[in-house]
């Protein structure tokens, strides 16, 4: 349903997501852990479109939204 293949964002010449790449699929619960700027805001903005991704893919129910 969701999948995040090597994805890579920064904020201006800061590396925040680095090959990033998980696959969720209908029905399940997941949940993103991690310690303070581990980049899990950043992951949920890359997927919102709300920041710009420097390369990978994303995909939604077989359709390429990066």
């Amino acid at each position: 349903m969701l999948k995040i293949k090597d994805l890579y964002v920064n904020y201006k010449n800061l590396s925040i997501l680095r090959g990033v790449s998980m696959e969720i699929n209908e029905g399940e619960i997941v949940s993103l852990i991690g310690s303070n700027g581990a980049g899990k805001t950043t992951l949920v903005k890359a997927l919102s479109k709300l920041v710009e991704i420097k390369s990978g893919e994303i995909e939604f129910k077989g359709e390429n939204i990066t």
